[in-house]
């Protein structure tokens, strides 16, 4: 089973939608996740500093940074094998 680890914003007033649904595409996708909530403002531009971006969520998978929501939906679907079609005539 693959594993992705993913930082994601849960403040007491405000929980990062993209966080949510990136959590929900990696479990669709079977991957066993290690989930970090970031739960305060202080938290959460630290840990933006540190990796110099500038939004959440952030996710890697098996080690190797992907990005944010957006990076995680490009990076499953290059990862998807090419569906063969045979065309009747």
């Amino acid at each position: 089973m693959p594993k992705a680890t993913l930082h994601r914003m849960d403040l007491p007033n405000y929980t990062c939608g993209y966080g949510t649904a990136a959590r929900d595409l990696l479990r669709a996708n079977g991957f066993e996740i290690e989930e970090h909530v970031l739960r305060t403002r202080r938290e959460t531009d630290a840990f933006k500093d540190k990796h110099r971006i500038t939004t959440t969520p952030l996710i890697f998978i098996d080690g190797e940074k992907i990005g944010g929501f957006t990076d995680l939906k490009n990076h499953l679907k290059a990862q998807k094998p090419k569906s063969k079609r045979f065309w009747k005539h």
